[in-house]
């Protein structure tokens, strides 16, 4: 007896432990007869589940990063419920679809005559008083409001009274304008700056049709994060007074990138014609920023093509610089540099600039270490400019916990990247001061400066340090004191030139891609350090991340050379959800 009760207990707690053990199920929602399954602690609306399903449920006023305020009427669609006995009851009404979550059984329908018929009913409501200026609008060719006329539209209008004409409002902020007609108040930019700025310089002035867009008199929408309303605008209302009748979208050419303005790495894209960078455009990665950017680096690209740039590489001859192929100086260098290493192989350091890719710090990094393994290897100077800059702000300008947006303190992309490069090849990172301080007491006298930071590596006071050298050599962007000084110079690549990657302050590898070719003879810094070592193949930064993977520990994530459009982590992330100001 005592046997088989002990026997039916083990089943009992087997049975049970079994149950526990059982998949949680997923909730089913049916979009347009598609099934959907949703985890058990999401929370998606109709527009989102939708989405998973392929169905594009068209949307104007919702945006996943902010309030919902379901005012386009865009996306109204059927919602019903599927009983346990399989029927399905479906509401008489059309519900917005951006407002309405989403839960096991739900049935959505988004293709019905109803959902057709109210879909060109809105178009036709928004398109009253729209004024024709697709052929002049810089919005023509991704906007919204011609997507949508075309896909879901009546294709004709029934309006014969004259249309609403407002006057366009040029000082809203000094880098963006407001043509108020093209405005179908979907109120986006409204709640940008309240939720994600927190600055709320843009309200909503009047009602019924004489409503509009407006600030405060004297209040400009001027905050850091302005550019993003541009972004976000699905029509041509609100338009960037740096790219206003610049170029037809349909003429740019498109490449993703990672912005090199901060160690936020923001994952970007760069638009260009020609060879002419005309915009830069934030991409959606939760890894990185989430949706925006800020607008220090979304203008701040200018020196790209900047006059100073350096365009030929040069040799000092006679005291003078002249300028030669790249045929001719590169094995010139190279001859020198061997000359130097083997007459004092103590007194030879390398200086990388954070600008520099995690591939071209290694190759550098390697190179120097070739010539002599008792090379110095340096970072050059990390910029620091204040504390991180946190978003949203409160009433008194101050940080709202938690950020939903930090603009950094450390004013370049790759420090992470360079240091892990650094740290294996050396066992240690030495700061630029410190290589200041030793060509100054004679310790050395050969130095290699892999620059790239727009705003300069040395300041003035310390170029008088270099001429204690025997041989310098420059790789940079721009024209600089020491350029001016160099025996060597080699006319780099700005960030959109080349390819490689990045690492930011958090650890997330970022590949970046050539999308414009440079000034004359500049080229991308990778080629240039292929070439003086010697190195046999071409310049192709996954197979060289795959060995930089399979070399540096710290860096093992870049061995599948591929990063993808997201990135790659190296390691758990350091920093926490909430971001903390960090000193200056």
């Amino acid at each position: 007896m005592k046997a088989a009760c002990f026997i039916r207990r083990i089943r009992q707690i087997r049975d049970s432990t079994s149950l526990r053990r059982s998949p949680i199920a997923m909730a089913t929602v049916l979009i347009n007869e598609i099934p959907v399954e949703i985890g058990p602690s999401e929370t998606l609306n109709c527009i989102q589940a939708a989405q998973r399903a392929g169905v594009e449920i068209p949307s104007y006023c919702w945006h996943p990063e902010m309030s919902v305020v379901a005012s386009c009427r865009m996306c109204l669609v059927e919602v019903g419920d599927k009983k346990p006995d399989g029927t399905i009851a479906m509401q008489g009404k059309l519900f917005p679809g951006c407002q309405t979550p989403v839960k096991d059984g739900t049935v959505i329908v988004s293709n019905s005559e109803k959902v057709k018929a109210a879909q060109k009913a809105t178009l036709e409501y928004l398109l009253l008083n729209h004024p024709l200026d697709c052929p002049v609008c810089d919005q023509a060719g991704e906007c919204g409001l011609q997507d949508y006329s075309y896909e879901y539209g009546r294709g004709y209008s029934r309006l014969q009274e004259p249309k609403n004409i407002k006057p366009d409002k040029n000082d809203i902020g000094d880098q963006i304008t407001l043509f108020t007609d093209r405005c179908i108040m979907c109120t986006r930019c409204v709640r940008f700056t309240r939720e994600i700025s927190g600055t709320a310089e843009l309200q909503i002035v009047s009602r019924g049709t004489h409503e509009e867009i407006d600030i405060f008199p004297g209040d400009p929408c001027n905050n850091k994060l302005a550019g993003n309303v541009v972004d976000l605008c699905p029509v041509g209302a609100l338009c960037s007074k740096d790219f206003l009748y610049e170029q037809r979208v349909w003429w740019l050419k498109t490449k993703n990138s990672v912005c090199p303005g901060c160690s936020t790495g923001c994952s970007i894209t760069v638009d260009q014609n020609e060879d002419v960078l005309h915009r830069l455009k934030p991409r959606v990665n939760e890894q990185a920023q989430g949706h925006f950017m800020c607008d220090d680096g979304r203008f701040g690209w200018k020196y790209v093509h900047s006059e100073q740039r350096l365009t030929r590489p040069e040799q000092r001859s006679q005291g003078t610089l002249v300028a030669h192929d790249w045929e001719t100086v590169l094995p010139a260098l190279r001859k020198k540099l061997q000359d130097a290493t083997r007459h004092a192989p103590s007194k030879f350091a390398v200086v990388i600039s954070p600008w520099a890719t995690v591939e071209e710090a290694y190759l550098l990094a390697k190179y120097a270490k070739t010539l002599t393994s008792q090379a110095r290897l340096a970072i050059g100077p990390v910029r620091r400019i204040g504390a991180d800059d946190l978003y949203p702000k409160d009433v008194h300008g101050q940080p709202a916990l938690p950020a939903k947006f930090v603009i950094r303190a450390e004013k370049c992309p790759n420090r992470r990247g360079v240091e892990a490069v650094l740290q294996n090849l050396q066992g240690s990172v030495v700061e630029f001061s410190q290589i200041l301080d030793q060509i100054s007491r004679g310790e050395i006298e050969t130095l290699f400066v892999l620059g790239g930071d727009p705003a300069g590596w040395i300041r003035e006071e310390d170029v008088e340090k270099l001429k204690n050298l025997k041989l310098l050599v420059v790789e940079d962007l721009l024209e600089s004191a020491a350029s001016r000084q160099a025996d060597f110079v080699l006319p780099g690549a700005a960030w959109a030139e080349k390819d490689g990657s990045f690492v930011n302050h958090n650890g997330l590898a970022q590949a970046i891609h050539r999308a414009l070719r440079g000034p004359q003879e500049a080229r991308p810094d990778g080629r240039i350090l292929m070439d003086l070592s010697e190195r046999k193949g071409l310049f192709h930064a996954p197979t060289l991340r795959s060995e930089i993977g399979r070399e540096i520990p710290a860096l093992a994530a870049l061995s599948i050379g591929e990063l993808g459009e997201l990135g790659v982590m190296l390691q758990t992330p350091i920093v926490t959800e909430k971001p903390r100001l960090q000193p200056t």
